[in-house]
């Protein structure tokens, strides 16, 4: 006769005194620097590596903010703004000139960061 119920997959934990115990590790192995308790070191290095103001601009970015700004802007004049049908058309030129704004500025800020950081010798600067 075929099996009408599903066999579990796992094991059913606990012992005799009904204590279930905890799995131990089951996924990849530690790292060495993991083994060695020294995770917040590896966790200031990640961040260190990844900081956010030394990656360059991107125009998806820009275009990100400057849909937000626009979104703010058009919800402003929509709600205060007693004649404001007119302004909604202008939504696509508030969107393109919030979207270049917001690159050109960002990549001063960046390449204004890259200098300062070349003067100090803390890093590699990058000529664009």
């Amino acid at each position: 006769m075929a099996q009408t119920r599903r066999k579990r997959q796992t094991k059913h934990r606990g012992n005799a005194a009904g204590v279930v115990e905890a799995r131990g590790r089951t996924g990849r192995k530690p790292t060495a620097a993991e083994k060695s308790g020294k995770a917040s070191e590896v966790a200031k290095a990640k961040a260190r590596a990844i900081d956010r103001r030394d990656r360059p601009p991107t125009w998806r970015g820009a275009f990100i903010k400057g849909m937000f700004a626009a979104v703010v802007l058009l919800l402003f004049t929509i709600f205060f703004l007693p004649k404001s049908n007119s302004l909604i058309g202008l939504f696509p030129v508030v969107l393109v000139m919030y979207t270049l704004i917001s690159y050109f500025t960002d990549r001063f800020i960046y390449r204004y960061r890259q200098r300062s950081k070349a003067k100090r010798g803390g890093g590699k600067a990058s000529s664009r």
